[in-house]
């Protein structure tokens, strides 16, 4: 069984690795400098081939640098030993009771971005449980409804967390286990994992960002999560060598299955800072004598605006900017933009400063990705590419017609082809998803679970697309970004492209807000440049000569700022509540 094979694993790997850490709970440290092994250096296509979860890849790894972060390293073999620590105090808090079936437990976690969020989502596993990652950013009522709403049997937290924590766990009537891997001693293991396929063992709950409703539930499978590093693996061309930095939140796909799951699947190395700071990351980025020395960076748009922010301000001098330029080019092999639409200058802007153009990529807490722009080849800007291998998509001209659904799919793609009825190319329609990457329900929510999919057993995304010119192109939200004004459908997403590119606008969000004539009007909430102003009607007159006129803004609202949550997006029903209630 999986976690029984994890656990002897762990349980074979020499004492001493590691020790406590003088700055403080937590820490991990490795003793020895980090010497990259040729025997234990997995390659790409190996490791595509391997166990989930990643962790069951540990001891192989042994002595490789997993982890740097504020407190220190930790090693494979020092993270493995720690998970085991930390399922032995879970075990004590629930006083042995498996309540029939570990698999059957939620464990939910708080935990900050560094070797302790591993060794917590590590030791969830080895016990055969269900991780569950909170957000220490949510507030306390959110932490309540995720910990509550999963079934919790035990919630765990660092002690930095710990009030909150505890607080959830009283709340909703279960122990609270603080992760405190600070001593060597030991042995590593957990409960006994339940029987049957890993692939079908359930792995994960990760919560919708409720951008459009009440987060739910997403379970993964252990099988599911395994699709979805795999297609990464092979797309990207990961390697042990590789050394990401990672700021991102660890509650959402990009976060965890992106920038941790997949380096620690190939015996790679994560770079962990505990929140996203400008000048952090652009000396980690330029640090080309630093050990260990970055070369894959992934984030979403707005931090890519605030690094091109920071970067203006203080990299003024052109001996400096082509320092920057060149120090990126020859040190980063990979640049990655996703979980929200990357804006066309902020892109071009990016490239300017570092030689790289973002790789842009798409897909969903339910799924993993499913779009990506090639690593190696052109990369057309607006676009997310082609599927992924092991992925399917298809386009649905209308997702129901007549009172029935529709199966027609107008274009439907894999990896190595793409199938486009003949007529319909750039016509935009649903975007459906099939493969093993898909998850395998809405936590306690059949009826949703159901409705999310096809007859025919398609996950039905919600989002509307394009296929045009040999590359996907999202439109946005069909319920959200879709205007429908005067019998016209508009993408939201495309007026916000084009609004980006005035001098005077740095952030826009556009809305189809309530209109008795028209149905919808397009409503833009703009934020200026400092010291700028701007009126409806100079925005009307700068558009006529470069948007179509029924897509041109009818409404400005100007905003100090937009509200955006961890991952960059804006809540757009929130906005309409707002300002049209």
């Amino acid at each position: 069984m999986l976690t029984s094979a994890l656990a002897r694993a762990s349980r074979a790997l020499p004492p001493g690795a590691v020790a406590a850490s003088p700055a403080g709970a937590g820490a991990f440290v490795h003793r020895r400098a980090f010497r990259p092994s040729a025997t234990t250096c997995s390659s790409t296509s190996s490791a595509s081939g391997c166990l989930s979860p990643v962790s069951s890849r540990a001891a192989a790894f042994g002595e490789r640098l997993a982890i740097s972060d504020r407190h220190g390293t930790a090693t494979y073999g020092a993270l493995l030993r720690a998970a085991g620590r930390v399922a032995r105090r879970i075990q004590r808090a629930l006083g042995g009771d498996d309540g029939g079936n570990p698999a059957s437990q939620a464990v939910a976690f708080l935990c900050p971005n560094d070797a302790r969020y591993v060794a917590a989502q590590w030791a969830t596993w080895l016990r055969g449980s269900v991780a569950v990652p909170l957000y220490h950013r949510h507030p306390r009522r959110e932490l309540h409804y995720v910990a509550g709403d999963c079934g919790a049997r035990v919630v765990l937290s660092t002690e930095e967390f710990a009030e909150a924590a505890a607080g959830v766990a009283r709340e909703i009537g279960v122990p609270h286990v603080t992760v405190m891997p600070t001593t060597t001693t030991g042995r590593g293991g957990g409960g006994a994992a339940a029987g049957g396929d890993w692939r079908d063992h359930p792995a994960m709950i990760v919560y919708t960002s409720g951008t459009t409703g009440r987060p739910k539930g997403v379970l993964s499978t252990h099988g599911n999560l395994h699709a979805q590093v795999s297609c990464l693996l092979e797309a990207w061309e990961w390697s042990c060598d590789d050394i990401i930095l990672h700021t991102l939140p660890l509650h959402h796909t990009h976060g965890i299955i992106n920038k941790l799951l997949c380096p620690l699947a190939v015996g790679a190395s994560c770079v962990m800072l505990p929140e996203f700071d400008a000048r952090q990351v652009w000396e980690h980025l330029l640090s080309g004598d630093a050990s260990p020395r970055v070369n894959v960076f992934m984030a979403v748009p707005t931090v890519y605006a605030r690094l091109i922010d920071y970067y203006d301000e203080h990299y003024t001098r052109p001996r400096v900017r082509d320092f920057v330029r060149g120090m990126c080019k020859e040190h980063i092999r990979l640049m990655v933009s996703g979980s929200a639409a990357l804006p066309t200058p902020v892109l071009e802007r990016w490239e300017e400063i570092t030689g790289h153009r973002l790789l842009e990529r798409y897909g969903m807490t339910e799924l993993g990705m499913v779009l990506s722009n090639p690593l190696r080849g052109d990369r057309i800007p607006g676009t997310v590419g082609s599927p992924l291998p092991g992925v399917e998509v298809r386009i649905v001209m209308e997702a129901v017609s007549g009172g029935g659904e529709s199966c027609k799919a107008i274009v439907q793609a894999d990896s190595k082809s793409t199938r486009v009825t003949p007529g319909f190319e750039g016509k935009e329609g649903e975007l459906q998803v099939s493969g093993p990457s898909v998850f395998k329900e809405y936590w306690r929510r059949p009826l949703e679970t159901k409705e999310a999919f096809t007859s025919d057993g398609w996950f039905k995304t919600g989002d509307t697309a394009v296929y045009r010119d040999g590359a996907f192109r999202l439109l946005g939200r069909t319920s959200a970004d879709i205007i429908k004004s005067g019998g016209y459908k508009i993408s939201a997403l495309e007026v916000e492209w084009n609004l980006l590119s005035h001098p005077d606008i740095t952030d826009v969000a556009v809305i189809g807000s309530p209109d008795s004539l028209w149905g919808q009007r397009v409503t833009a909430l703009v934020v200026l440049r400092r010291g700028a102003t701007l009126t409806l009607k100079q925005i009307k007159e700068w558009a006529r000569e470069r948007m179509v006129a029924y897509t041109i803004p009818s409404e400005m609202i100007l905003m100090d700022e937009l509200p955006r949550n961890a991952m960059g997006k804006v809540n757009k029903k929130d906005l309409l509540k707002k300002f049209f209630p």
